[in-house]
């Protein structure tokens, strides 16, 4: 039998109630709810934190585990008159001693810890968690709020529980679970944003070498030509400790073109935690928010917002008011509840509410302890650029400018800051220097009662070589509004307007090309003005409407860009209904195309599968083209590993029609994702297929996944083959015990279970769910404890006359464990025998209250951690 890796007993996987120790206790439990009226009950395990403080120090240690008294008519028969339940009369008894936990405060898990418990109301008891100071500043306690007392308590024995310094608070240790849950008053805690996570506790992972890739080739016939075309992109890295160093790259082909190859990019990326920043050497792309975004060879560090918790990101206001008791406070949106929480009397701030885009404006509404209420609007809207209260962003880029259609690549520097000022403004600017190229901006987000607006110019000199010297100012200017009342959402409308002199960076690296092959006329399509427009208006129940659109004018071309987009959606029952129209202007016909499109939705049930059909009409005005299609996907198979969808179509061009048929199929592989597709219409024939996929080579061995993503976690479970990880369809435990999930989020909280459906009966896990937050990157390596009990047995247990034995007594291996209990019918379940086995059954004190029995084990089920695969029968002496 293979020996256990930790000391944290618990069985995940339900065994049956009847043979099982837990299913006698539920039982039990049952008749202690049928208990004599003087039973008494058990206490609270969560008291309330607003609870009344103790009077003494006596009081505020754990009472002793409750006393209760079972009825014993609740168990009939002779032999249920034997049994011995006083071992159930007390709470669960946790022995002194420390324990590996995780540890949960206020409901929010905190990390994993050791907890060392000690038996404080004397020997005999059930032992209660001590806290030190270290333990208290890891909970999030201010330790500047407690009291004379505490501080004299914790400087004279370094450690008590937790009720003896928080009045009100709690703590309670879960054996099963392997968990510490606290619970402390808001009023001692040290302020910190929701979902935060100590950077101490963020895991950079183990030293691992990794390759994604995406694989597929495509082949068409038609018109007696056939073309086979290929593609192999490949993302590689290398971990050692906090350095990320990457590759991309890939390979194509085609008929009669041969075989080519591209590098992409390649770097070395590291976190820096204090500064909350991320530095990367080798290639990058320079930091968008200000300057338009382009490639850089060289080295760049910049904030990495996810380094925040996700309640800090993003824009949202600071909601400032004033209780004057201890009182509630909620805040709604368009009618929904997004945050609540208890505020002391006196001022409070709230600056920690999750960013909600465009949803309206904020009330406010604070229940005083009386039951009055006082209620504010605060108008709310995210401007462009626009950063939280206090807030600091950054990046500075320096380097070669990177453009693999150009042939210039000039030193350049970028650097660029943003500030939140206050709840109503942002500054942001920035500047880029390179030779013969400056360019400055600045600018600023304001949210108001009307709208949220963001404002800024930016100013470019451009001095080139056989190319006159220009300068010129780009204004841009941004709105966004949401209209509660009416549900409407203007989610951006921007006009941007560039005088003939101004030039993007990437516009005079095109023209120092042009310029350089004597060309210099060769820059065309200069952007003059871009307006655009978002509109979503909701129409209740009746379903969404949304209207999009752009224009775009030119300095050096006559013609301009414009398009536009409206829709409308809605339910019908189970059936779904989209109706789109869009207009574009094509700038070489001068001409407008529109398109109009109505599909239907339907669900369908087949079944375990997961299906639906799909109609659509589509009429183009540019070609003079209709065209009817009808679409049935699904999803079958275990977790919907597979899934597969059929196209039929029609398509009219005047008096020409052509029929088309398209098939997919795609599977879901614990090692990859696999696509096949296949066609046909008029004229041509196609094939084609894919694959894609995650490696991952570490320590202990090399690991697959069908998932593709940027952060890792290697799961270790040993004898769990074949079990599904919840949360990541086609993932499964290997053979090796392995598995790997990829696209994980960085620096915040990550939950991966193993679902024990299916797992050997044998087999006990310690715990079925992990948490852990893993840095940008890593491969974090995530163990699930198990137990291998061996062999199971059901064994049909008699007394020498041939009577059963008492229901709940505990059968007892030769070194004295408890290895299964005698369930209804007088059998139990039994694991980790071998033949010869002299096992003892037992259900009271003394002789009279036990017997011995020898179990024959039948060879065929000395195979370890399997189902159920012999019944024998017993007789106990």
């Amino acid at each position: 039998m293979k020996k256990n890796r930790c000391s944290r007993p618990r069985a995940s996987n339900p065994d049956f109630l009847s043979l099982n120790p837990a299913g006698v206790a539920v039982l039990l439990a049952v008749v202690a709810t049928h208990a004599d009226a003087d039973s008494t009950a058990l206490p609270s395990a969560h008291p309330r934190p607003d609870a009344a403080a103790p009077t003494d120090a006596a009081a505020t240690l754990a009472p002793p585990p409750a006393t209760v008294r079972f009825n014993a008519r609740f168990l009939s028969g002779s032999a249920a008159a034997q049994l011995d339940i006083s071992r159930f009369d007390r709470g669960n008894l946790v022995a002194a001693g420390t324990y590996r936990a995780e540890l949960n405060v206020n409901q929010t898990w905190i990390g994993t810890t050791d907890v060392t418990l000690r038996e404080v109301n004397g020997p005999g008891t059930a032992a209660q968690p001590l806290f030190d100071r270290a333990l208290l500043t890891r909970i999030g306690v201010d330790l500047t709020k407690l009291g004379e007392a505490a501080h004299a308590t914790l400087d004279t024995a370094q450690a008590a529980v937790l009720p003896e310094l928080i009045p009100g608070a709690s703590a309670v240790f879960d054996m099963g679970e392997q968990r510490l849950d606290v619970s402390v008053p808001q009023a001692w805690m040290s302020r910190t944003a929701r979902g935060w996570i100590d950077p101490k506790f963020w895991d950079d992972g183990v030293p691992a070498a990794l390759v994604q890739y995406s694989g597929n080739v495509y082949r068409s016939n038609g018109n007696g030509v056939s073309n086979t075309q290929s593609y192999l992109g490949v993302n590689a890295g290398v971990n050692l400790g906090a350095w990320r160093f990457r590759y991309g790259g890939n390979l194509t082909s085609a008929t009669g073109a041969g075989v080519r190859g591209q590098s992409i990019q390649s770097n070395a990326q590291r976190s820096i935690v204090r500064l909350k920043s991320q530095f990367t050497l080798g290639d990058t792309y320079t930091d968008g928010s200000v300057f338009d975004s382009f490639g850089l060879r060289g080295v760049q560090i910049g904030t990495d917002d996810r380094m925040y918790p996700e309640s800090q990101r993003g824009y949202a206001p600071t909601v400032r008011g004033i209780a004057n008791t201890n009182a509630r406070v909620q805040v709604t949106q368009r009618g929904n509840l997004i945050y609540e929480t208890t505020v002391a009397p006196g001022p409070f701030e709230i600056d920690d509410l999750y960013a909600t885009g465009y949803g309206g404006d904020l009330q406010v509404t604070v229940t005083e302890a009386d039951g009055s209420r006082h209620t504010s609007l605060l108008p709310y809207a995210a401007p462009v650029n626009a950063l939280r209260e206090g807030r600091w962003r950054y990046s500075v880029a320096a380097g070669q400018y990177r453009n693999p259609s150009g042939s210039n690549a000039p030193f350049v520097l970028q650097g660029n800051v943003q500030h939140g000022l206050n709840r109503f403004m942002t500054l942001y600017g920035g500047t880029i220097m390179s030779s013969g190229y400056w360019s400055a901006a600045a600018g600023v987000a304001l949210d108001t009662p009307v709208g949220a607006f963001g404002f800024d110019v930016t100013q470019a000199n451009t001095s080139l070589p056989n190319v006159p010297p220009r300068g010129g100012q780009s204004l841009r200017v941004s709105y966004s509004r949401s209209f509660t009342p009416l549900q409407t959402d203007v989610t951006l409308a921007a006009y941007r307007y560039s005088t003939q002199g101004f030039l993007s960076f990437a516009d005079a690296m095109t023209l120092r090309d042009a310029a350089a092959s004597g060309n210099a006329s060769a820059l065309t399509g200069r952007q003059k003005g871009r307006l655009l427009l978002t509109v979503n208006q909701s129409l209740w129940d009746y379903g969404s409407m949304y209207l999009s659109g752009s224009t775009q004018i030119y300095w050096n071309r006559s013609s301009r860009d414009t398009s536009f987009q409206a829709g409308y959606n809605t339910s019908i029952r189970r059936v779904g209904v989209n109706v789109s129209v869009s207009r574009e202007l094509d700038s070489n016909t001068a001409r407008w195309g529109t398109r109009f499109m109505v599909s239907l939705s339907v669900p369908l049930s087949l079944g375990a599968s997961h299906a639906h059909s799909v109609t659509s009409f589509t009429r183009d005005s540019r070609d003079g083209s209709s065209q009817l299609q009808a679409s049935f996907t699904g999803a079958a198979g275990t977790n919907h590993r597979l899934n597969y969808g059929v196209t039929t179509g029609r398509q009219w061009r005047g008096a020409q029609t052509d029929d088309s048929i398209n098939a997919n199929l795609g599977f879901l592989s614990p090692a990859a994702q696999m696509q096949l597709n296949a066609g046909r219409a008029n004229g041509y024939t196609q094939m084609g297929g894919g694959l894609s996929g995650s490696i991952v080579a570490y320590g202990d061995g090399v690991v697959f996944s069908p998932q593709s993503g940027d952060t890792f976690a290697v799961i270790e479970a040993d004898d769990a083959t074949g079990a599904n990880l919840s949360g990541s369809p086609g993932v499964r435990i290997d053979g090796s015990g392995h598995a790997l999930i990829a696209g994980l989020q960085p620096y915040a909280l990550n939950q991966v279970g193993i679902d024990v459906k299916g797992l050997p009966i044998g087999l006990r896990l310690k715990t079925t769910e992990q948490r852990f937050a893993p840095t940008a990157g890593s491969v974090v390596r995530v163990q699930f404890d198990t137990e291998d009990r061996g062999p199971a047995l059901v064994v049909r247990l008699r007394r020498p006359d041939g009577q059963p034995l008492p229901f709940g007594a505990e059968v007892l291996n030769p070194q004295g464990d408890v290895v299964g209990t005698v369930g209804q019918g007088s059998r139990a379940l039994v694991y980790g025998g071998t033949d010869g086995d002299e096992w003892t059954v037992k259900w009271g004190e003394g002789a009279g209250g036990q017997c011995r029995v020898r179990v024959a084990w039948p060879a065929a089920s000395n195979a370890p951690a399997r189902a159920i695969g012999a019944f024998t029968e017993a007789s106990c002496r």
